[in-house]
């Protein structure tokens, strides 16, 4: 599809990665939903993009009638949807044994359930819509794109929560590629590196310098910029499809 032409719905979208992919397809003309649960950058999102072009709906990823109920009123908003976007996630981090207690099961839990059972909670609402489109290039209806992690391949010490999480995410591409093409839509997932995001942006330097020095080239943070450009030629493309696109300088993450 043209990048002009997409209606899409944008989890995590009002910071980081997500903002980064609403800025891009608005500059291209598109129109975006802003799913998330913080308010405040909701409304400064929406302000930095314009009324027009884009709308925030709060939303919590896991909450399935919440976003089956926000995946309708952010369809009759963009006036139809073609494309949804998960950068909804949580780090999870911390170690299986800690040094107090072992892990709580709640961490395990939550962190899969926001960045795994979230993604495919949005990605099925999605679709349910997107299979009623009028068929466009190649039949094609709609495309989702998730995003993992170059963790769920190369998983740090305390990422075991956050890796299994988006293991899952790359585990459940394909399947759903395959199951959804019938129906013309395509499904993606994109695994970034280390990127410049808020949550690095809190590190103090010498981290942030250490992790840039461990990217072979270019030997630096990947920019959000970069992630929205994959994104948007990830919709333009119609063969790409039931695959996992690493997006990170070639690292290959360290044990810890």
């Amino acid at each position: 599809m043209q990048v002009s032409a997409t209606r899409a719905v944008i989890t995590g979208g009002v910071s980081g990665l997500g903002f980064a992919v609403a800025q891009h397809l608005v500059a291209q003309g598109g129109k975006v939903a802003l799913f998330d649960v913080n308010d405040d950058k909701g409304a400064a999102a929406v302000a930095a993009l314009g009324e027009a072009n884009a709308r925030y709906f709060r939303t919590d990823v896991t909450d399935e009638a919440g976003v089956t109920a926000n995946i309708a009123a952010a369809s009759e908003f963009l006036g139809g949807l073609n494309a949804a976007v998960n950068c909804a996630g949580i780090l999870g981090a911390g170690r299986v044994l800690g040094k107090e207690a072992p892990m709580p099961l709640s961490t395990f839990q939550s962190t899969v359930l926001v960045n795994l059972v979230g993604s495919f909670n949005v990605a099925k609402a999605a679709a349910n819509l997107m299979q009623h489109n009028e068929a466009g290039t190649d039949g094609e209806r709609g495309v989702i794109i998730n995003t993992a992690s170059v963790a769920a391949y190369e998983g740090q010490i305390g990422q075991a929560a956050y890796s299994a999480s988006k293991g899952g995410v790359v585990g459940m591409t394909l399947p759903m590629a395959r199951e959804l093409s019938r129906f013309g839509i395509r499904v993606m997932t994109i695994a970034p590196g280390i990127f410049w995001t808020p949550m690095v942006d809190g590190m103090p330097e010498a981290v942030q310098q250490s992790l840039s020095a461990s990217i072979p080239f270019p030997s630096r943070l990947g920019k959000p910029d970069e992630f929205a450009d994959l994104v948007a030629y990830i919709l333009c493309n119609t063969y790409l499809n039931g695959e996992t696109i690493r997006l990170d300088g070639a690292v290959r993450l360290a044990p810890k």
